[in-house]
C-alpha cells in the first residue's frame, strides 16, 4: 500500500465517524435515540436496510465464494423479494399501529412477559454473535496487509463504530450508511471495469463468461433437491424466503432501520427498494468474483490464498512438497495461459469447443492441486486454517489494483463491517434497553433510557469485540453468520406468525414450544441433518406445531360463577 492508499482509507473511516457523530448530535429523548425521530424517507430507508445486511463478510466471502464455486450462491437470495412483499402487508402495518421501538414489544401485547423476553434473549444471542463475526471479517484484511496483531484489530476497528454508534443512535447509524453505500458501489463498480481491462485484448467480456462457463462457474440455477447441494433453487425460494422473513420482519438490527421512518408508506417502499436491488446487487458481488476467477486464468495465483499458512508451510520440514506442487501448479498455468489466447482467436465451433474441454480438464487438475496443498498445510500445522474462500478478493487487491483504488477497496470492506456492526450494537443496546431494562425498571424519565440505550449499545460493543478476538475462519465467513442466523430465525418467525394469525394460541403454550424448538433445531444443526437453509423452515413449522398441539392439551381455566 502506498501513500495514497492510506489517505483515502483513513480520510473514508474519519469521515464517516466524524459525519455520524456531527449529524446525529442532540439526541435527547428515546425516540430520537432509538427511532431517528421518525424523520427517514424511502431510499434512506431502503439503503440502511441494504447497508445493514451488506457487511464486509458480503465483499470479503462473496466474490471468494464465486471464485471457487461460481454463482451458484445468488440462489440463496431468489426469496428476499417475496419475503419484502409479505413484510410489507403484514408486519409493518402492525408495528407502526402500536407504534413499538422494537419487534419484540408486540409479543408481549400478543401473548406475556416471558414470551417477549425469551424471544428477545433469541435474539440477542444470535445478534451478538454475528456482530463479533462483522468486526473479526475486516480484521482479516488489515492483518494480511500490514501484519497485525488480530485482537489489536478488533478493539481498533469495535472503537471506531461504538464511537458514533453510542453518540447518536439509530440516526447516527441511518446518516452515514448512505455514504457508506456510496462508497461500496463506487468502489465494486471500479473493481470491476479494472478487472475486464486487465484481461487480454482477445478475451471480449462474453469470451470471458465462455470461460467461466466451461468451468461451472455460471451455473445459476440447480433445481434439484439434493440436500447435500446447500444452494439449489428449492432452498433459495424456500429456506431462503422463510430466513428473510424471519431477518428482515423479526430481527432489531432490520427492524430498527424501517421503525424510524416518517410514515407506513416510506417504510414500505423503503423495503420494496431494497427487494428490487439486493438480488441484482449479489449477482453482480459474485460476478466480479468469477471475473478474478477468469483473470487468474492468465496471471499467476497462489495455491493457497491465505498467505500466514503459506509462511507457516514454507518455514516447516514439508516446504520442499508444496513447493513441488507450487511448481507442478505454475506448468499448467502456463499450459492454461496458451489454451485461453488460443481460444480466444479460434473461430471454428469445434475448435472452439474442443478448445473449452481441455481448459476444463486443466482446471481441474489445478483445483486437484489445491486440494493436496491444503493436506500439506495440515501437515505442517494441525491447526491451521485451510480454508482460503475469504482471502481471494482481498489478495487480488492488494497485488494486482492501482494505488489510490486499493485504499478506495479497503475503505468499501472496511465501510461495510462499520455501517452492518453499528446497526447490530443499535439493535442490541435498544432491545436490551427496551425489552430488559425498561420492562423492569420502569417509571424513569427518557433521558435515563437515552443513557441506558448508550451504555447498553457500549456493552455489546465490548461484547462483540471480545466475540471476534476469538472468532476463527470457518467455511466461509458469509455461511457462518447465516447458519448462526438459521439456528435461531425459524423459531423466531415461528412465534411472530404465531403470533400474527393463530389468535387462539396463547402465552404459556408459545413459550414451551418455543424452548422445545430450539432445542431441537440446535440438535438437527449439530447432527448436520440437512443444510441450513432449511433449518429457518423446519424450526418454524416446529414451533407453530407444538404450540398449537400445547395450547389443544392445556385444560382451559374455569370461569367461577
Amino acid at each position: 500500500m502506498g501513500q495514497i492508499d492510506w489517505i483515502i482509507l483513513i480520510g473514508t473511516l474519519l469521515f464517516i465517524v466524524l459525519y455520524g457523530t456531527y449529524k446525529s448530535r442532540g439526541s435527547k429523548n428515546v425516540t430520537d435515540y432509538l427511532k431517528g425521530g421518525n424523520e427517514s424517507r424511502w431510499w434512506t430507508i431502503g439503503l440502511s436496510v441494504m447497508a445493514t445486511q451488506a457487511s464486509a463478510i458480503t465483499f470479503l466471502s462473496t466474490p471468494g465464494q464465486a471464485f471457487h464455486s461460481g454463482m451458484g450462491f445468488v440462489q440463496f437470495y431468489f426469496g428476499l423479494p417475496i419475503a419484502m412483499v409479505v413484510i410489507c402487508l403484514v408486519f409493518i402495518p402492525i408495528y407502526h399501529r402500536l407504534n413499538v421501538f422494537t419487534a419484540y414489544e408486540y409479543l408481549e401485547t400478543r401473548f406475556d412477559l416471558k414470551t417477549r423476553t425469551l424471544t428477545a434473549i433469541l435474539f440477542l444471542i444470535q445478534r451478538g454473535l454475528a456482530a463479533g463475526i462483522t468486526i473479526f471479517a475486516p480484521s482479516i484484511i488489515l492483518s494480511a496487509v500490514l501484519g497485525w496483531n488480530l485482537v489489536y484489530l478488533n478493539i481498533i476497528i469495535g472503537v471506531l463504530v461504538i464511537i458514533y454508534t453510542v453518540s447518536g443512535g439509530t440516526k447516527a447509524v441511518s446518516v452515514t450508511q448512505k455514504q457508506q453505500m456510496g462508497v461500496i458501489f463506487a468502489g465494486m463498480f471500479m473493481a470491476f471495469l479494472i478487472i475486464l481491462n486487465y484481461l487480454p485484448l482477445d478475451i471480449t467480456f462474453d469470451k470471458a463468461l465462455d470461460i467461466a462457463g466451461a468451468n461451472g462457474k455460471m451455473d445459476i440455477l440447480d433445481f434439484s433437491f439434493d440436500f447435500e447441494n446447500r444452494y439449489t433453487f428449492w432452498s433459495g425460494i424456500i429456506g431462503g424466503s422463510f430466513l428473510a422473513l424471519s431477518y428482515f420482519g423479526t430481527d432489531q438490527s432490520q427492524v430498527q432501520r424501517y421503525l424510524s421512518g416518517k410514515s407506513v408508506k416510506e417504510s414500505q417502499m423503503g423495503l420494496i427498494f431494497n427487494g428490487l436491488l439486493k438480488v441484482p446487487m449479489q449477482f453482480f458481488i459474485l460476478l466480479v468474483g468469477v471475473m478474478v476467477f477468469v483473470f487468474y486464468q492468465f496471471n499467476s495465483s497462489p495455491l493457497n490464498f491465505n498467505p500466514s499458512v503459506v509462511k507457516a508451510v514454507m518455514a516447516s520440514e514439508y516446504a520442499s512438497e508444496y513447493q513441488a506442487l507450487e511448481d507442478q501448479k505454475a506448468s499448467i498455468e502456463q499450459q492454461l495461459k496458451k489454451k485461453q489466447i488460443t481460444y480466444a482467436r479460434a473461430h471454428a465451433s469445434a475448435e472452439k469447443d474442443a478448445l473449452l474441454v481441455e481448459i476444463s480438464t486443466l482446471n481441474n487438475s489445478e483445483t486437484a492441486l489445491r486440494e493436496e496443498a491444503k493436506v500439506v498445510i495440515k501437515k505442517a500445522n494441525p491447526n491451521a486454517q485451510i480454508n482460503d474462500k475469504d482471502y481471494v478478493f482481498i489478495h487480488f487487491i492488494l497485488h494486482n489494483l492501482p494505488r489510490g483504488l486499493i485504499g478506495l477497496l479497503l475503505a468499501v470492506i472496511l465501510s461495510a463491517a462499520m455501517s452492518s456492526t453499528a446497526s447490530e450494537l443499535n439493535a442490541l443496546g435498544s432491545t436490551t434497553a427496551i425489552d430488559l431494562y425498561k420492562r423492569n425498571v420502569a417509571n424513569k424519565d427518557d433521558k435515563h433510557y437515552v443513557h441506558a440505550s448508550k451504555w447498553f449499545t457500549l456493552l455489546w460493543g465490548v461484547i462483540a469485540i471480545g466475540v471476534a478476538c476469538v472468532a476463527d475462519l470457518f467455511d466461509n465467513l458469509i455461511q457462518l453468520v447465516n447458519i448462526i442466523g438459521s439456528i435461531f430465525y425459524g423459531n423466531v418467525l415461528g412465534i411472530f406468525l404465531l403470533a400474527f394469525f393463530f389468535k387462539f394460541i396463547k402465552g404459556q403454550a408459545v413459550f414451551i414450544a418455543a424452548l422445545i424448538t430450539q432445542a431441537i433445531v440446535i440438535y438437527i444443526w449439530w447432527i448436520d441433518l440437512m443444510p441450513y437453509l432449511w433449518l429457518n423452515v423446519v424450526g418454524c413449522f416446529i414451533v407453530i406445531t407444538i404450540a398449537i398441539l400445547l395450547q389443544v392439551a392445556i385444560p382451559k381455566k374455569k370461569v367461577r360463577a
